[in-house]
């Protein structure tokens, strides 16, 4: 019983590469349901840009999907893909899938890294 117990909080860890996809794929599904500013704060240094650009940042994400509305019938889905740890640097390459409205699909890279516990969008 303690072997079963220990196996399930072992899988039951979740590695740093693993929390940086589930980090990306959050962001990017705030983005996708129109919580621009919840996409915002997903990236590095957001708290310290200035307001004007922090407002212009908001405007494209905004435009962005209402682009990928129009040619696409927007993104109804994303999935990751796959994830690589950089081993020179610090970031962890997140592979995510748009799965847009027309059936087609676009996989982006997200290089993410983790500041104080928190991973975030370079």
């Amino acid at each position: 019983m303690l072997g079963a117990a220990l196996c399930l909080t072992a899988c039951a860890e979740v590695s740093s590469e693993e929390q940086a996809a589930l980090a990306a794929r959050g962001y990017y599904t705030h983005l996708v349901s129109g919580e621009y500013e919840q996409f915002l704060e997903g990236k590095a240094g957001a708290d310290s840009l200035p307001n004007d650009y922090r407002e212009q940042l908001l405007a494209g994400y905004k435009q962005f999907v209402v682009q990928q509305q129009s040619a696409h019938q927007g993104i109804r889905e994303v999935q990751v893909s796959t994830v690589r740890k950089d081993t020179l640097t610090d970031y962890v390459s997140v592979m995510l899938i748009l799965c847009y409205g027309d059936s087609t699909n676009e996989e982006i890279v997200v290089p993410m890294v983790e500041h104080n516990g928190r991973w975030q969008m370079k």
